[in-house]
């Protein structure tokens, strides 16, 4: 696994931890609901505010990795295309030659 690959890995554990955190606090909290609210906004502001740069750092190399697939993938499909289409024009090329040698 390459060191971007465990970032992103890092980071998406991360957030499911945090969601799964909130959620647990949630469900178990012993306030009323307007209590629980404001405390899980404040919970929520407060995370947003300090692992922004490293969501934001997930979501840069993810987007990088993605462009570096599709690009990947179209080299990929571009060859296939390119080899069948050759194989085409060898193909009727053959037959052609096949059709004057008959004649």
């Amino acid at each position: 696994m390459s060191k971007e690959d465990s970032s992103i890995s890092f980071g998406v554990g991360m957030l499911l931890g945090v969601v799964g955190g909130v959620i647990t606090a949630i469900l178990y909290a012993p306030k009323s609901g307007e209590e629980t609210r404001a405390e899980v906004e404040n919970v929520i502001t407060d995370l947003a505010q300090k692992y922004t740069p490293e969501i934001k750092e997930a979501k840069r190399q993810a987007l990088t990795s993605i462009d570096v697939m599709r690009y990947r993938l179209e080299q990929q499909y571009n060859k296939i295309n390119e080899t069948i289409k050759a194989k085409q024009i060898a193909k009727a090329k053959q037959k052609e030659s096949n059709d004057y040698e008959v004649n």
